[in-house]
Order: C-alpha cells, then sequence, then structure tokens
C-alpha cells in the first residue's frame, strides 16, 4: 500500500510539472496577417483555452461560415489522467507556442506534448484518422528484448481492448503496468479522440503500435503520436497512477432479520429462508456457467488448438477488424498473390506503413500447422534477408500472419518472365545470390536458434525495393538442436525441382538439404531457367546436367541467360556457376557449408575444389519403374508476397 501511495505521489509530480513538449506539424499553407483566416484563429484559440477545464479533457470548435475558405476547425486532447489544472496550464502553452514559435501564419497545426495535444486546420479532420504522426524512441536498450517485446505485446494487446470499449462519450483512454524484472517495471499507455468511433480508434492504435518494432524494438521508452490516438510506454512512470478506491465494509444486517434466543444464540427464519434461496440461485448460476463454458469451449476448440502454441511468442496480436480495415476487407484490389496455403494482400495502417496480410485457407487442415510454426520461428528470427514478421490474428476460425510488405514481388516474377528478366542485370543477380546466401547462414549458424527451411526457391524469394533478396515462408522449416546434424522423416514436404537426393528418396534433411536448393537457385539465376520445366533445345537434358555438360567443355557461358550478354562479369559468372555445381553434388557431405559458400562469395583468394558430376534427376511420366518410396501429399507453400503459381510437392521419384 504504500508503494502504491508513493507511486502516485511521485506521478502526480510528474503529471504537473511543466508542459512537456514533444512534436509539431505545419502545414506549408500561410494565412495572411490580419485577415479574416486570423480573426478565425483567434477565436478557435481563445475558445480552445478558455474551455481546457473541461472534466472530459477534449473539446472541439469551428469557426466561420460554412461556404468560407476562412473556415477553421479546432481541438484539443488532454491525456486521461491529468488534473484540470494540468490540463489548462497544457493548453494554454500549445496555443502560444504554435503561433509564435512554432508555426506562426500556417492554416494547419498539430502539436503535442507528454500533457496534451492541440489542433487546427481549414479542412474538417473531426471524426476523421489521418497523418501526420510522429514516433520517438529513448536511446537505451532493454537486457532480454524478446521478452520485453512478448510482456509489451500483451499489454497493448490488452490496453487497446479497453481503450475502444469505452462507453459513447468516454475516455478512450487506458494504461497498464507490469512487472519487467524486481527492479523493472514497465509502463504504457493509450489514448484515442473521443470523436472518433470504437472501430477507428481500434484502427488507430493497432496502427501506430505496428509501426513500433521498425523505429523503437528493444527500446526501455517509446511513443507514437498520431493526430487521432497516442501509444506509448516507457520503464519510468509517466502518467498519474491513480490507486483504486478501497474496498467498502460489508453492510451491516438489515433490522428486524436476526433474534436471540434466551442462551444467545442467533436464530432467525428469515435468515434460513435468505440460505434456501441463495442455495437454489448458486446452483442454478453455476450450471448455467458450467453449459455456457463448455459451449464456448467447444466453438474455440480449433482456435486454442491452432494457437496453444503460439501465444506466447514476441510479436503482435491483431485482431480482425483492423486487419480488414487495413485491407479494404480483403478485397481482390488489394490481393497480391495465392500460395498453397492462402492469399495474400497488401494493407495500409493509418501512418501510411504498408503491410501483407496471409490470409490462411480456413478449410486447409495443413495450413493449422504451417501457421503455428511460421509464427513460432519468425517471432524468433531478425535478419536484413529475412521477411520480417510484424504480428498473427487469431479469431474464430481465422488464422492471418501479418508480414512487412516487400514492393518487388518475388524473384521468381522477374528471372521467368521473358518480358521481365531484363530488368535483373548481372549486377542485381549476384546481389540477390549473396543476400540469399546471408540469409541461409543466419538461419543455420547465427540465429538463437539453427533452423532448415526445406522450401528454398524463387517463389520464396522476396525482393524489396532495392532488390535486396528477402527468404519468406517458413511453412515447412524445422528446428534442429546445435549439436544434430541431420533428422529424417516419413513426409516430403517441398518443391520437385529443388529437393536433394538424400530427402526425396529417404527422407533425410540436414542443413545441406537447403545448400542442395541453394544450388539449383544459383543455377536459375544465371540461366534464367527454371529447374522444373527447363527442356534443352537439342536433348531431354534437365537444368542440373546441362549446366554440368557446359561447365565440363569449358563452355559455361552458354548457360548464360541472354539478356546478360551485355551486363556480365565472366569471373562472377564462372564462381557463381562453380559454388552452384558445388552445391547440388549427390552425396550431401561433399557439398560445402552456407559459411564456406558466403566466404566463396566474398573472397577471390579462397581456391574452390573441382565439382563432380551432380545428382540428376529427371520426372518422366512414361517411366515405368518402381518408385522408391510414395511421397506426401503437402503442397509446397509461398508467402505469395505475391508469389507465382504454386508448384506442387512431387509424389513420386525416380532416380536416374
Amino acid at each position: 500500500m504504500i508503494t502504491l501511495v508513493l507511486l502516485s505521489l511521485l506521478s502526480s509530480i510528474i503529471s504537473e510539472a511543466a508542459p512537456t513538449y514533444q512534436s509539431h506539424y505545419c502545414s506549408d499553407a500561410t494565412f495572411t496577417p490580419n485577415s479574416t483566416y486570423q480573426s478565425n484563429l483567434n477565436l478557435v484559440l481563445s475558445s480552445l483555452s478558455s474551455n481546457s477545464s473541461i472534466e472530459s479533457g477534449f473539446y472541439n470548435i469551428t469557426v466561420g461560415q460554412n461556404s468560407s475558405s476562412n473556415k477553421i476547425y479546432g481541438l484539443f486532447l488532454c491525456r486521461g489522467d491529468v488534473t484540470t489544472e494540468v490540463c489548462q496550464d497544457c493548453v494554454a502553452t500549445a496555443t502560444k507556442s504554435t503561433v509564435q514559435q512554432y508555426c506562426p501564419r500556417r492554416r494547419e497545426v498539430v502539436i503535442w506534448y507528454d500533457e496534451c495535444m492541440l489542433r487546427y486546420s481549414k479542412p474538417n479532420f473531426f471524426i476523421i484518422m489521418d497523418d501526420p504522426s510522429f514516433s520517438k524512441s529513448d536511446n537505451t536498450t532493454v537486457a532480454e528484448v524478446d521478452r520485453f517485446n512478448k510482456l509489451l505485446a500483451t499489454m497493448f494487446h490488452d490496453l487497446v481492448a479497453r481503450a475502444q470499449s469505452a462507453q459513447l462519450g468516454a475516455k478512450m483512454f487506458a494504461t497498464k503496468e507490469a512487472n519487467f524484472s524486481s527492479s523493472l517495471t514497465l509502463y504504457s499507455l493509450v489514448q484515442c479522440t473521443p470523436d472518433i468511433s470504437s472501430f477507428d480508434c481500434n484502427k488507430c492504435l493497432w496502427g501506430a503500435i505496428a509501426y513500433l518494432p521498425s523505429c523503437c524494438s528493444g527500446k526501455q521508452g517509446a511513443m507514437g503520436l498520431y493526430t487521432s490516438c497516442t501509444v506509448r510506454y516507457d520503464v519510468h512512470p509517466f502518467y498519474r497512477i491513480i490507486p483504486s478506491p478501497p474496498v467498502p465494509p460489508p453492510p451491516p444486517s438489515p433490522p428486524g432479520l436476526v433474534t436471540r434466543t434466551h442462551n444467545g444464540k442467533r436464530q432467525s427464519s428469515s435468515v434460513r429462508i435468505i440460505a434456501i434461496v441463495t442455495s437454489i440461485v448458486v446452483s442454478v448460476v453455476l450450471l448455467t456457467m458450467v453449459y455456457s463454458f463448455r459451449r464456448r469451449k467447444l466453438k474455440k476448440k480449433y482456435k486454442e488448438d491452432a494457437a496453444k502454441e503460439i501465444t506466447a511468442e514476441e510479436c503482435l496480436i491483431f485482431d480482425l477488424a483492423t486487419l480488414k480495415a487495413a485491407t479494404n476487407n480483403f478485397s481482390d484490389e488489394n490481393k497480391l498473390g495465392k500460395g498453397g496455403f492462402g492469399v495474400v494482400y497488401k494493407g495500409t495502417f493509418l501512418g501510411g506503413q504498408e503491410i501483407a496480410v496471409k490470409r490462411l485457407s480456413s478449410s486447409s487442415k495443413q495450413g493449422v500447422e504451417e501457421f503455428k510454426n511460421e509464427v513460432s520461428l519468425l517471432a524468433k528470427l531478425q535478419h536484413r534477408n529475412l521477411v520480417r514478421l510484424l504480428g498473427f490474428c487469431l479469431e474464430g476460425k481465422e488464422k492471418i500472419l501479418v508480414y512487412e510488405y516487400v514492393p518487388n514481388k518475388s524473384l521468381d516474377y522477374f528471372l521467368f518472365d521473358p518480358n521481365k528478366q531484363r530488368l535483373l542485370d548481372w549486377s542485381n543477380r549476384y546481389k540477390i545470390i549473396g543476400g540469399i546466401a546471408r540469409g541461409i547462414l543466419y538461419l543455420h549458424e547465427d540465429s538463437r536458434l539453427r533452423i532448415i527451411h526445406r522450401d528454398l526457391k524463387a517463389s520464396n524469394i522476396l525482393l524489396d525495393k532495392e532488390m535486396n533478396p528477402k527468404v519468406s515462408d517458413f511453412g515447412m522449416a524445422r528446428i534442429f538442436e546445435i549439436d544434430q546434424t541431420q533428422d529424417n522423416t516419413g513426409k516430403i514436404v517441398g518443391t520437385y525441382g529443388y529437393m536433394p537426393p538424400e530427402y526425396a528418396i529417404r527422407g533425410l534433411y540436414s542443413m545441406k538439404s537447403d545448400v542442395y536448393s541453394f544450388g539449383i537457385l544459383i543455377l536459375e539465376i544465371i540461366s534464367g531457367k527454371k529447374n522444373s520445366s527447363f527442356s534443352s533445345p537439342s536433348t531431354s537434358e534437365n537444368l542440373l546436367s546441362y549446366a554440368w555438360k557446359h561447365w565440363r567443355d569449358g563452355t559455361f557461358l552458354e548457360l548464360l541467360d541472354p539478356t546478360l550478354r551485355d551486363s556480365y562479369s565472366r569471373d562472377e559468372v564462372k564462381r557463381c556457376l562453380h559454388i552452384g555445381l558445388q552445391c547440388i553434388q549427390e552425396s550431401s557431405a561433399e557439398r560445402p557449408t552456407m559459411a564456406s559458400i558466403v566466404l566463396m562469395l566474398n573472397s577471390y583468394s579462397v581456391s574452390l575444389p573441382s565439382p563432380q558430376r551432380p545428382a540428376f534427376f529427371l520426372h518422366s511420366r512414361t517411366e515405368t519403374s518402381m518408385p522408391i518410396k510414395e511421397l506426401g501429399s503437402d503442397q509446397s507453400t509461398s508467402n505469395g508476397i505475391p508469389s507465382s503459381v504454386n508448384e506442387a510437392s512431387i509424389t513420386e521419384v525416380y532416380p536416374r
């Protein structure tokens, strides 16, 4: 109790200090001194200042004729915990500083303080959510970033639900404290302007929260300031903590119900009647609760089964309404592509942040496992050559993944299209090869987990605006122990043309499985041809045997994509082909590690061993030999942000 009082006093002192300036925004448009616009602005500011003692801490006003270009809209919003005196002081400071210091003669202004926000402009912005926005973070980084982000995500999820559920006209404001450690407490706050709807409040807050990881991940404090909402957290108290009111004592027994017998014992027929009635009521209530609980449990079983392994992961939980708003209710106009387990849409949060929303098919049983796997893995991974998971959504049967938006689609979109191949010159292709190698090396050796991707292919390589590659789609990935070298499975998943022989035939997979797939990717990037559909002009060779023949005969430039004839580096092409052929050796022991590959790509002083004849696989519908092994019916997946038409996993393998 004493600690709570001390915290309350401390936060009271903080909130009653002079207003703390954070940021401001001014439009380029100006008004003429002594004009009608300035007269109306003076009336707006005067009215805002004089109404700053209003108990709700929110006030808006309009001055000017409806058809006039000098009509002005203004409002202020004070932080939900501050006293009326602090609110008055902040609004008074804001009205003066905007016109005298920060934004003289500007037609549109927003200014943020810790204690309040003030805004005015010519366009009507009431009940409209729009920019500008501002974000800021503390420079100090927490010691355990993952656990910190996990706690923060849980707190914000609760706060948004509380803020957006406020009654009409009430403050859309919520705060929460949680212990991060014995010596560190995390304080968090969210607030919306009361003029917007509950739906828009929810959308604004999640948009602001979703932006925080890109600017402030792992920082001890950060804030996102929008014109319609605010989110903030810190390890220091920055708002007034109001203690909960004491629990009132139980009311005295009503007179006349209790009598006393000659031996001093309490006895009353009224009490017995009340006890009997109460027991009946309690029994009925308990039975109703049990029935309701069992009914809800059955209805939510699908969702709980899907979520049980991921609800504690270190990423944000989005609600369905927010993602519907961001994607225009998953409209076809926002569709980016379709993969094996769902459709991917482009979305935009309020602050302008673009996202890719992967909505898994509700009818796909495999989608549940892929969903859990992808969230649990990607939530722990951060690398410039891996696509970043922002969060997920589980509501009813909806299973949705939210990624960073990667604007240049996937590698296969350019690589296998005759009209787009020219956009990938050799410089870009060489950069893409190196970036993929670094991303896979991170998965294999540099992350805190040892991860085998198992579905590395061109459609799972996304390209950002600078054409930097990002490895995506971890639905089939597996985690290895630190000292584990390989594992086996009775259910083969992946994509035809990228599987190494030991995996396709015996179900054995290891880090060298990804190396093999990477080698296939190198051959595809050099040639511009897709391995699974490649056919030699003169023979029935596949891409692997075709590449080997030209390497063996010293005519390796014949393999090169014809669109690169004027932009390639002979030495780089030769080195990449050399590495690619090493990666597709039949024996996994003869393939290099990703660490060696990255070194070979970046240092010409490293000598490369001569590759041997690679493993050749031909897929023919006319072959009659018995298949080595019946494979699973899994389809390969693609994040599709966007992806090409998805390739199916092979069902039979015939070795040559």
